[in-house]
């Protein structure tokens, strides 16, 4: 189901086509080039991040990744598949979480207000002068942060799996997860190669911790009075079958953001980006690239 308005989609321009079909001819050095992921770290803001880029194409875009994510772990398909003739992509790890640690990961109140000052200081460390965003989860509320903070730098937003603020059935949710020794093997792996076990279940506590006195001080609030200042063209989208994040809060977001569209994916849970990673890239790239 999609709430877009019909035609709202359109080609991509005529010579980002003629440059995809010149790079993939047989021996290209630019495509080889292009498809390259390259793995680095800069200093911004006194912490050493990491950060994975890929693609040679002028819009530049960043991947925000969820709560204790990074690049490797939240946006394998999006780093690969992502069209690198239009794009240039960024993945980047916020401080205390995947390769950029140190420093250990804590939690301030302003914890999302710092990790979007990073991501925005990040790219421009990096020279990208404006740049689209796309965040999942706790990215998509560092995205929401930062498009509404620094709107000049900001072309196009993508998020998904977010939330504005966090009420009572929220907190439910988050502490029905909080003991990682609840979860699944499968679930646990990739956070537990990284961090090791002790870091990954402290860390992921501490957030639990966080949200839930957030809620107490704050009434829930992290970014509502900052949607009405996003002004770039805002792609929200939505699983329908998403365990953690209730409907209101897309509903919400696109109530609040101006120039917004909303789209569901009946199928679609938490995680739909990488589960549905065909349909999820080729939503994404035609949002980026439309007029």
């Amino acid at each position: 189901m999609s709430l877009y308005r019909a035609g709202a989609t359109l080609a991509r321009p005529a010579r980002l086509l003629h440059r995809v079909l010149r790079a993939l001819q047989p021996g290209s050095s630019a495509l080889l080039y292009c498809t390259k992921i390259t793995s680095r770290r800069v200093q911004v803001n006194g912490a050493n991040l990491h950060y994975q880029r890929t693609g040679c194409g002028d819009h530049a875009v960043l991947l925000l990744p969820g709560a204790l994510g990074c690049s490797q772990t939240d946006f394998g398909p999006q780093l690969k598949f992502l069209n690198k003739e239009v794009f240039t992509i960024i993945g980047w790890d916020p401080r205390g979480y995947g390769l950029s640690i140190p420093p250990a990961r804590d939690y301030p109140e302003d914890f999302f207000s710092r990790d979007a000052k990073d991501a925005i200081d990040l790219m421009q460390a990096l020279n990208f002068k404006r740049f689209s965003l796309l965040g999942w989860s706790d990215g998509g509320i560092t995205a929401l942060i930062a498009a509404g903070s620094y709107p000049s730098l900001i072309n196009k937003l993508v998020v998904w799996g977010a939330n504005a603020y966090v009420t009572q059935e929220d907190l439910a949710l988050y502490n029905a997860v909080k003991d990682v020794s609840n979860w699944s093997p499968k679930m646990r792996k990739p956070m537990e190669d990284i961090y090791g076990k002790e870091y990954f279940a402290n860390t992921f506590s501490a957030w639990v911790d966080a949200l839930t006195n957030m809620t107490s001080k704050s009434d829930g609030n992290i970014c509502r009075h900052l949607l009405p200042l996003i002004s770039c063209p805002t792609l929200i989208i939505h699983g329908m079958k998403d365990p953690m994040v209730p409907m209101f809060h897309p509903q919400f977001l696109h109530k609040e953001i101006k120039n917004s569209r909303l789209h569901l994916m009946p199928e679609g849970k938490h995680n739909l980006h990488l589960k549905y990673a065909e349909e999820f890239n080729r939503l994404v790239e035609d949002f980026l690239c439309s007029e």
